[in-house]
């Protein structure tokens, strides 16, 4: 062919005496070697782009799938919660109302009493209210051997009432200064010392109250 004959006799030092067939091919070949360049770049960004976009749709997918399962058990969910408010509404209830709570210190004193145990110090402070209940301290100071200590605890457990004792800032050591604070022997006298706190329900009037207080309380500030 004329063109191969060309390209075999071209004269690499005189490009503007090439014929004219060589010319447009080189001029053909130079476009075709743009528009291939161009075009993997422009393929290579595009994939970019589609890996990007699967990855988003993946994302998108989990987290649909996410929201469609929690408005699926949005009703069982608000049902639960319900169930759950009555239970702890039931339980407070369970608990010694206003008008029972004096009659309740001086059970919980002739329990310690009724177990033998000797009460240098039994003393209700003043109440703590919350949002649903009141935490009532008690300072105490009692002397007994574990055994009357337990009788206690279980005695208050069986009051009619429930009743929840928890310790605050409490220390139990030995009574006689020749025992040992950390292992006194099991029929050796202890003595328990602290903070005692038990609780109380408060009533939807106590509860309105209070709730109804706060705001007028932060608007004189």
């Amino acid at each position: 062919m004329k063109l191969i004959d060309d390209l075999r006799n071209l004269d690499r030092n005189n490009v503007g005496g090439w014929p004219k067939s060589v010319k447009t091919f080189f001029v053909v070949l130079v476009i075709v070697v743009i528009v291939l360049l161009g075009w993997y770049f422009y393929v290579s960004n595009q994939q970019d782009t589609l890996a990007t976009a699967r990855q988003q749709e993946v994302t998108l997918k989990q987290d649909f799938e996410a929201k469609q399962a929690k408005v699926v058990n949005l009703d069982a969910l608000k049902a639960q919660l319900a169930q759950m408010n009555d239970m702890l509404s039931q339980m407070l209830r369970e608990l010694p109302g206003k008008t029972e709570m004096p009659a309740l210190l001086v059970n919980i004193s002739q329990t310690a009493q009724a177990a033998g145990i000797e009460t240098d110090l039994f003393k209700p402070q003043p109440e703590i209210p919350k949002e649903f209940y009141a935490i009532q301290p008690i300072a105490l100071k009692m002397q007994g051997t574990y055994h009357q200590f337990g009788t206690f605890i279980s005695g208050v457990a069986s009051l009619p009432r429930v009743v929840i004792l928890t310790m605050h800032d409490v220390s139990l050591s030995a009574a006689k200064s020749g025992g040992s604070r950390d292992a006194p022997p099991p029929g050796g006298q202890l003595m328990l010392e602290g903070t005692v706190q038990t609780y109380r329900y408060l009533g939807d009037e106590e509860a309105n109250g209070k709730n109804e207080k706060a705001p007028a309380k932060q608007g004189g500030q």
